[in-house]
């Protein structure tokens, strides 16, 4: 595994040292963890409820819940929800299992009442989270997901009419600015606090029915200049996270350096997981001299995560999955199995017939026995890919990014670019149903295959190899080919392919220990489509 995503590298107040993030001894750190969504701020997409308007951000949840059950039962629903949603073994697994790092999203309203003073049971919650996370080495990094007002215009910051009024209304604006005060005042010495994200994704783009609301970047802009000096007031230890417009995808927005211990906080979502989708960024960072964190990203195909992850290791770019646990799907770590019963739910919110007060208590009895990670499922398999170890699946198109010094491709010519990988001149072929989509929030890149010509060759890099595992290999040739496979220079194996219309594995070759190795398929005559490596073990130790 690479050395900055060491947990023991977890140490002392994280700054930015230049382009990197250094710990308390001054070791680089790479951050790779998840975002606690749904916790503390709820959406009901993780519920699977958020098609419904009226189930899609926090304060039309709770009324609903109000409603169907009542607001004693509903309060004390909440109390469990928050004391039960995230605990302890959660915290647990995720150090267990080598991440280092969480970004909790924090909802305004559970930290201050309507007239600003300061809520101590929201804070209790975020103190509890310091003391198991200092326990577990796992930094934390505090999210203004819904600001006084949202900052958004939309579900995600429990926006109460789609405008983001923190930055039209001025109290609202100065809500803010005093919330993160007391934030800085109240955690300035808590070391186990990675830094402070100002803001979630601000100003959301314009749809084809929504107001445009980019005349107020200049307004955010000023926003985060005054939530740093109020910060600094109390805090001069701690990072600062700035993310831009437009679910903070705009590399251009990032014009200035806010504070010297500051990082580049971006999102990317459902876009081709290569170089392109992260330079903009990463060349922000060049300019401004600071570190770059793709501080949310995933809930796509487990192919997906494989490419983008390690791609953003290998730039230097630290990363932080989204989300940990939710209902449904296979794309967080735990998704949270339906119980009983919930269809009810879903059926009044579509216009049905409304459950009893003792149906829908049931129910949410029975939706909060099954929070905890053991009642989950788990998706482990996400773990090699996200950390390209052991059991990791890698399409031929993902080879490693590394140019110059450290090679890991050759083209003999210059190929044409296609819709994927344009900055390594190798020729990627691209599926013959282009527009096709495999899943939803994607598009077809991973469906492009990696045609590799006489005398080319490209790497993969995998981490934590030990000597119980082998490598398989899919390709398949359109004309008589050979191929050689390699590690770190030692041969693995040569293969003679014929011509056919349908892939082969290339099995038998045995992998030598290593923390880190680099395996090298080369064409030495021909040409051969390469489809996916995968690294599995031996059988005899399956």
């Amino acid at each position: 595994m690479l050395r900055a995503l060491d947990r023991g590298r977890v140490h002392g107040f994280l700054k930015a040292e230049g382009r990197k993030l250094v710990n308390g001894r001054g070791e680089e750190v790479l951050l790779c963890g998840w975002g606690l969504g749904n916790w503390l701020l709820c959406e009901g997409y993780m519920w699977e409820l958020g098609d419904i308007p009226a189930f899609d951000r926090p304060r039309r949840m709770e009324r609903v819940l109000e409603e169907l059950c009542g607001p004693r039962h509903a309060q004390r629903f909440w109390k469990r929800y928050r004391d039960e949603y995230i605990t302890e073994e959660d915290i647990a697994l995720m150090a267990r299992m080598g991440y280092n790092s969480m970004r909790v999203p924090l909802l305004a309203r559970n930290l201050t009442d309507n007239g600003g003073a300061l809520r101590e049971d929201g804070f209790q919650l975020v103190d509890r989270l310091l003391d198991r996370a200092e326990k577990y080495g796992l930094y934390v990094f505090l999210d203004m997901h819904g600001a006084p007002g949202g900052q958004t215009g939309a579900n995600i910051d429990d926006s109460l009419d789609d405008r983001c009024r923190l930055l039209i209304d001025q109290a609202q604006y100065d809500r803010g600015l005093d919330l993160w005060e007391q934030i800085a005042r109240r955690y300035a010495d808590r070391w186990i606090v990675g830094g402070y994200d100002l803001l979630n994704e601000p100003i959301r783009p314009s749809g084809p029915d929504e107001k445009n609301q980019d005349e107020y970047i200049p307004r955010l802009k000023e926003f985060y200049a005054d939530a740093v000096a109020r910060i600094r007031k109390w805090d001069r230890k701690h990072l600062v996270a700035v993310e831009s417009p437009h679910w903070a995808s705009e590399p251009d927005f990032f014009d200035r350096r806010y504070d010297p211990n500051m990082v580049i906080h971006f999102h990317r979502y459902g876009c081709a997981p290569d170089y392109n989708a992260l330079r903009p960024f990463q060349e922000a960072g060049e300019r401004l001299n600071v570190p770059v964190w793709l501080g949310e990203t995933g809930e796509n195909s487990l192919t997906w995560v494989g490419a983008i992850v390690p791609l953003a290791f290998s730039m230097g770019i630290s990363v932080t999955l989204w989300p940990w646990k939710k209902m449904g799907g296979s794309n967080s770590f735990c998704t949270i199995r339906r119980p009983v019963g919930w269809e009810k739910l879903r059926e009044y919110l579509e216009g049905g017939e409304q459950p009893s007060a003792e149906e829908t208590q049931e129910v949410l009895e029975r939706f909060l026995d099954m929070l905890p990670p053991s009642d989950c499922v788990q998706h482990t398999e996400l773990i090699p890919q996200i950390f390209r170890q052991s059991g990791c699946v890698i399409r031929g198109t993902d080879f490693d990014a590394l140019r110059g010094k450290d090679l890991a491709w050759h083209a003999e010519v210059p190929h044409p670019a296609g819709i994927y990988r344009h900055e390594t001149e190798m020729e990627i072929v691209p599926p013959e149903e282009s527009d096709r989509k495999d899943f939803p929030f994607d598009g077809p890149w991973a469906r492009c295959r990696l045609r590799l010509h006489e005398n080319e060759w490209v790497e993969y890099t995998i981490r934590d190899i030990n000597t119980s595992m082998q490598l398989e290999l899919i390709c398949f040739a359109q004309e008589r080919a050979e191929i050689e496979v390699t590690q770190d220079g030692k041969p693995l194996g040569s293969f003679r392919l014929s011509t056919c219309h349908y892939s082969q594995t290339l099995s038998g070759m045995h992998l030598f220990h290593g923390e880190t190795v680099r395996i090298r398929v080369r064409c030495l005559g021909g040409s051969v489509m390469v489809d996916q490596l995968e690294v599995r073990p031996c059988p005899e130790y399956a």
